[in-house]
């Protein structure tokens, strides 16, 4: 025995708890076996119920449980069937019972659990089966065999199942998805009736119960060598109520007839005979393969009031059987005349403006029935601009009006369905559809995705190239959707917008006429025209804005320092030039636009890298160190300037520097002395020390001069030349209205040309827009170091 749970539930018509206790006993227990104790499994005091009186109420109609009041001791009074108490195959069973105590009112509801145990055999419904098997049969076919039952449940119900040893059957067991075995017999070997015409085989169920029980059925399998099982109706004569009108495909009943053969012997052909009428097949239809009888025609009571169908089964056997039964169908009258509707005049087609009010159709409307069954009304489908008007004095009559104003483009066509519905039981009701459809007027104006069109173009186009396609829409139909597209004429600098571009009048394609230079051009404004082909015609304009791109098509052009195309640029400096001194400044400019302009300078030769640095960005090149007496009196410098286009384009110059040895000459106001240079060749040191002591007086006196010109007032704001002077043998020009606009860097310039013995002239050319820069040699007896004419060089607008 256990004690399972314990629940308490609160009773809603009980003056007391009802405590549910649950207790678990084994099916074998015998008369008189206490089951337990229920003073303390259910709080009671002991001896509590010696005085009380204790009621049991067990939900069977035998008594099996009892208590003992002086012990409080629930005990077995008669020995309990699991199976006849718990019919349903379970693997939990209960019995239930209630414990009813007086003074005060107590109620107990108790389960008892009762365990199964294997005290029941597996046993065949049927001990003895026949079968009867065709000699045809081949290996493999299956026959059905009856299941056994084990009221037992768990491992106590039914394990396998076995057959006798037969050369020809096997069995084979399959599981059900609710874990029921059923059990095929399979041919295993072709039969022979001469050989053996009855086979006896033995089924034998097995549990898994301990002890193992089994049952056992007999087999009969008879041979049959002929098809000698006719198809069986249930009965000879069907009768079957209906309705009229019932629709086209509807069942009317199954019919089910079996035949005892196996395999094509017991496979049915349905079919009518000819004895039903060929009105009665217009009507009724029987499938060949499930006896299914549906409706093919109308089922009509005015027409006949019932109907006889005679049917045959016929099987697929080699000398097929058939079996014969009648069908009556009797029909049931209903409300089945059909309210009709008659459209007595019509418009199919209107112009949208169409006034409302303006009648759409006529229609009268009437039905055979008399009655409520005759009584009809008229209404149509939906919320639709429409209404019907009601004759007053033909009340059968309306007429279908406009009730709201139409818009093709909203809705092109109406499709009205009048429906006429009568009063009967149920209700029947037929329809019309009206076709409507809408002609167009010119009430729309064509109409641009876009208000504003922003339309990039890469320079250097090709002429004729489409630029874009200025699609306009219409909703109207035919020549008041037809569009023609203009470009509204707009004159630029004396420039017509036709001759620069071109728009197709009939798909809007915007095309290119010329090729745009973003250095000259750099965008367009303008507006484009749809125009409808209506009467009147509308139009309607958008704006076009054309924005000419940029391209990398113009190379830096290197104006300082300026040279001939090909040559070099020869430079003189002094050897004694201190270190991050300024030896020359490359300056280029590109005329295109943003980053294609931005340029970078590098160094793709050098004589000496350690000598020379050159700044990326301002094209500086300066010294690194001062020269010694090692380093090479010509330095060779080929800088690249290159802009920051994809692909970048570059222009190139080649400096040749000499090293000189310096001496300062006296100059005027507005004139530089040239400096006179005294190469320094490679001797011994005792020559340079004697060289340099006789000229030692000699540089005394050229700086006393020096010193008394720097005293005099000076007309121009040059510079004295200093020791780190750079003499140039070209005449540097610069063009850049933005640098040359620069006074700090104009200021730099002029110092750098007057110590080349040069005067930088800056002069605007008409209007002021650009500068013209030139170079001349200084005035009357000054030696020009470059031995060049004087140079001039005006940057094109």
């Amino acid at each position: 025995m256990r004690l399972w749970d314990t629940v308490l539930v609160l009773g809603a018509v009980w003056p007391a708890a009802l405590c549910v206790t649950r207790y678990s006993i084994a099916e074998e227990m015998e008369r008189g076996a206490v089951v337990a104790n229920l003073a303390a499994d259910l709080g009671l005091e002991p001896g509590g119920l010696a005085e009380r009186e204790v009621k049991l109420d067990i939900f069977h109609n035998k008594k099996y449980l009892d208590v003992n009041k002086n012990t409080g001791e629930l005990f077995i009074v008669e020995s309990m069937d699991r199976e006849y108490l718990c019919p349903t195959k379970t693997t939990s069973c209960f019995l239930k019972l209630d414990v009813i105590i007086e003074s005060p009112l107590r109620i107990f509801n108790i389960e008892l659990g009762i365990t199964d145990i294997n005290d029941n055999a597996p046993h065949f419904r049927r001990d003895r089966v026949e079968l009867d098997v065709s000699e045809s049969a081949s290996p493999g076919e299956r026959f059905s065999l009856p299941n056994a039952v084990d009221p037992d449940v768990g491992m106590n119900t039914i394990k396998t199942y076995s057959l006798s040893n037969s050369e020809h059957f096997a069995i084979e067991i399959q599981t059900g998805s609710d874990g029921t075995q059923y059990v095929d017999m399979v041919l295993t070997k072709s039969l022979d009736r001469e050989q053996k015409a009855v086979h006896n085989l033995i089924l034998t169920a097995v549990d898994g119960g301990v002890p193992v029980r089994s049952g056992t059925a007999d087999i009969i399998v008879k041979v049959q060598d002929t098809n000698d099982n006719p198809p069986r109706f249930d009965k000879k004569v069907y009768t079957v109520n209906m309705t009229e009108n019932t629709p086209v495909g509807a069942l009317v009943m199954k019919l089910n007839a079996t035949d005892l053969d196996e395999g094509l012997n017991s496979e049915l052909v349905y079919s009518f005979t000819l004895y039903t009428s060929e009105k009665t097949q217009n009507v009724f239809a029987v499938n060949p393969e499930t006896g299914e009888i549906t409706v093919k025609g109308t089922v009509d009571y005015e027409d006949m009031k019932f109907y006889e169908l005679h049917i045959e089964a016929r099987d697929k056997g080699t000398h097929p059987l058939l079996g014969q039964c009648k069908v009556v169908i009797l029909v049931t009258d209903i409300n089945d005349n059909y309210p009709e509707i008659t459209i007595q005049s019509v418009k199919n087609t209107v112009e949208e403006n169409i006034p409302i009010g303006t009648v759409i159709a006529l229609v009268a409307i009437r039905d055979r029935d008399t009655g409520e069954n005759g009584k009809a009304t008229l209404t149509f489908n939906q919320n639709l601009p429409f209404i019907l008007n009601q004759s007053s004095e033909r009340p059968d009559h309306y007429s279908l009006l406009v009730s709201e104003p139409l818009d093709r483009e909203s809705v092109p066509d109406y499709d009205i369905t009048l429906i006429v519905t009568d009063a009967g039981t149920p209700p029947l009701s037929d329809n019309e559809t009206i076709h409507l459809h809408l002609m167009d007027i010119n009430d729309n104006a064509p109409h641009f995705p876009q208000s504003f069109y922003t339309i990039r173009v890469t320079e250097n186009n090709a002429p004729g190239a489409l630029l874009s396609s200025l699609t306009a829409f219409d909703p109207d139909l035919h020549e008041n959707q037809y569009l023609v597209y203009f470009i509204l004429e707009k004159e630029i600098a004396n420039t017509s917008m036709s001759m620069l571009f071109s728009i197709n009048p009939e798909d809007g394609n915007l095309y290119g006429l010329k090729t745009f230079d973003y250095e000259i051009e750099k965008e367009f404004l303008f507006h484009i025209e749809a125009r409808d082909s209506g009467s009147p015609p509308l139009s309607s304009n958008v704006t076009v804005h054309i924005i000419i791109v940029d391209q990398n098509d113009n190379a830096p052009v290197i104006v300082s320092p300026w040279r001939a195309q090909g040559s070099v640029v020869e430079e003189k400096i002094p050897r004694s030039t201190d270190k991050a001194s300024l030896v020359a400044k490359v300056i280029a400019l590109d005329v295109d636009s943003v980053h294609n302009s931005r340029i970078t300078y590098q160094l793709l030769q050098v004589t000496d890298a350690t000598l020379f640095s050159l700044d990326q960005y301002n094209g500086e090149i300066r010294t690194m160190r001062m020269f010694s007496y090692r380093d090479p009196r010509h330095q060779r410098l080929v800088v690249v300037a290159k802009d920051n286009g994809n692909p970048a384009l570059s222009a190139t110059v080649t400096i040749k520097l000499s090293t000189v040895e310096t001496a300062v000459k006296a100059y005027s106001d507005l004139t530089e002395v040239p400096l006179e240079y005294d190469i320094f060749s490679d001797l011994n040191l005792y020559l340079v020390i004697g060289l340099g002591s006789v000229s030692f007086l000699l540089l005394i006196t050229i700086l006393v001069t020096i010193v008394i010109k720097c005293q005099k007032p000076k007309a121009s704001k040059a510079a004295p030349p200093c020791r780190n002077s750079v003499i140039s043998e070209r005449n540097s020009t610069i063009a850049d209205s933005t640098l040359v606009s620069n006074d700090a860097y104009w200021y730099s310039l002029f110092l750098a040309e007057t110590r080349k013995g040069k005067l930088v002239v800056r002069q605007p050319v008409p209007k002021g827009s650009r500068y013209i820069v030139s170079s001349i040699p200084r005035g009357t007896g000054m030696t020009d170091t470059s031995g060049s004419a004087p140079s001039t060089l005006q940057y094109p607008k």
